[in-house]
């Protein structure tokens, strides 16, 4: 191999370093936001409690009828509490009681970087723990939207809730990343791939080989209902199916016609609501 040859590889690793550098920040980066007043047109109380991620989460709680059972909410990466508010009213209006917060460095919860799952699992998990002693060890069911459903798989909630229901989750962290690159950058995305995910150790604090929730999907123990959209290439249709191939019965899947990586309560929304309500009455307090 000539000196030529290998100086422009040398060359071409930097560049694909520094770029995916630049990429890692901006994905990484938290996202902080006012949240502000709770809303006025039902019972919405304030609250914290402390997460073993390092961050103090800020979250609302709404009471729902004696013993419903509640339903612990979980927003998507880059979001907060208020991309699960449309659910929990129509989820405390059905009477199940609710919970919706921010993640760690994200919304009102503080927190140093996005980790994808990683720190955010634990702030399911005090999150899931805070409903649980609320409603005095009623049911449990949880709905995660992409970050959220990979933090519920990736802790200890998988292995707690009664009925989970997983939109848009990504099966490992490797492919999230490849499919994101690719979107963004086309062809060479897959090229730089490698070098991001080689970053998250040194960058962040775990191995991209820590966050793959399809490797944990076998654990849950309560019933499974796996979301996703045909037209997603964030998570596409085949990696949703794999992850609910990956589950244990009882499981439910639903891929939604015409649908990306959104939120389907938007999409179609008398559908989701219907199709939500029906498959918590069925698996919760039975």
């Amino acid at each position: 191999m000539s000196k030529n040859i290998i100086i422009s590889l040398i060359v071409l690793v930097l560049i694909g370093i520094s770029i995916t550098y630049f990429i890692g920040s901006l994905l990484s980066k938290p996202r902080p936001s006012q949240i502000g007043n709770a809303p006025q047109d039902f019972p919405v109380e304030n609250i914290r409690f402390k997460s073993e991620s390092g961050s103090l989460i800020y979250g609302w709680f709404i009471a729902g009828e004696a013993n419903k059972g509640g339903i612990l909410l979980m927003h998507g990466v880059r979001s907060n509490r208020l991309q699960m508010l449309n659910r929990a009213r129509f989820l405390n209006q059905a009477g199940y009681s609710v919970l919706l917060f921010d993640f760690q460095a994200h919304g009102e919860s503080l927190g140093e970087n996005i980790t994808f799952g990683y720190l955010e699992s634990l702030d399911a998990e005090a999150g899931y723990n805070y409903l649980k002693s609320k409603l005095n060890n009623q049911s449990i069911g949880v709905i995660g939207v992409s970050l959220g459903g990979a933090a519920a798989l990736l802790g200890k909630v998988s292995q707690q809730a009664d009925a989970l229901i997983l939109e848009s989750v990504y099966p490992t962290l490797e492919k999230a990343v490849e499919n994101r690159l690719a979107l963004r950058l086309g062809a060479i995305g897959k090229y730089l791939s490698p070098f991001l995910t080689w970053q998250t150790k040194w960058r962040l604090g775990f191995s991209v080989d820590q966050l793959k929730p399809i490797e944990h999907i076998s654990q849950v123990t309560g019933a499974v209902f796996v979301i996703a959209g045909l037209e997603d290439h964030h998570t596409t249709a085949a990696e949703s199916q794999a992850l609910f191939s990956a589950a244990k019965e009882p499981k439910k899947l639903w891929m939604v016609e015409s649908a990306g990586h959104i939120n389907f309560d938007v999409h179609q929304p008398e559908k989701y609501k219907a199709t939500i309500l029906k498959f918590f009455n069925t698996y919760l307090n039975h």
